[in-house]
């Protein structure tokens, strides 16, 4: 009996040593495996940092694009009309002329002239920018481009067209931006059907 277990005892000693080197096994690859994700977590953290980084410095410069953008606009619309305003100065100089001849010379003709052709030009100069002027007179009535003022009985025009201009109408590279004042045209009542009419209205 003594016999087995002495020669039982070496092999539990050889088991438990196995078993033993088996444990530091697996746990020298729980170390590794652990020294691993920790590097991954480390190389992870530092690309969200960079990430951070770039998209605080990308914020900053949209900010700064924005309030650049910002004052151009604004620049742009302080001086937008510059060129335009430049444009218009010759004809003011060309009325303050003509306004001086006449009073010199006491010529009107010379002045009607004068100004005439000053505001011939003017015109053009507002072409060139878009703004032009549109005929009313004998046009169909449309409430886009014209406003009518008043209504007036003409049996030989169609009813509904633009007899009058009273105010020129202008457009802004075809957008209305003035419609002209009209009178519009209304066909005449015969007699009976105004007197049937206040007839029916009567009774």
């Amino acid at each position: 009996m003594e016999k087995e277990i002495r020669e039982k005892q070496p092999e539990n000693e050889n088991n438990n040593k196995e078993k033993e080197e088996k444990k530091m096994d697996n746990k020298e690859e729980k170390n590794e495996a652990t020294a691993s994700l920790e590097k991954k977590l480390e190389e992870k953290e530092k690309e969200l940092a960079e990430c951070k980084d770039k998209m605080l410095r990308l914020a900053a410069e949209l900010e700064n694009f924005k309030k650049r953008v910002e004052r151009e606009k604004l620049e742009h619309m302080k001086y937008a009309l510059e060129e335009f305003a430049k444009e218009l100065l010759p004809f003011l100089d060309n009325l303050e002329r003509a306004i001086a001849l006449a009073k010199d010379t006491k010529d009107m003709e010379k002045m009607i002239e004068g100004i005439e052709l000053t505001l011939s030009g003017y015109f053009k100069t507002l072409e060139r920018f878009g703004l032009k002027t549109f005929v009313a007179e004998g046009k169909r009535f449309d409430p886009n481009y014209h406003e009518a003022l008043s209504v007036e009985e003409n049996p030989d025009v169609e009813e509904n067209t633009v007899l009058k201009e009273l105010l020129r109408g202008y457009t802004l590279h075809d957008r209305v931006i003035r419609p002209a004042l009209v009178v519009v045209s209304k066909k005449n009542q015969p007699d009976s059907k105004k007197e049937g009419g206040q007839d029916e209205t009567n009774a």
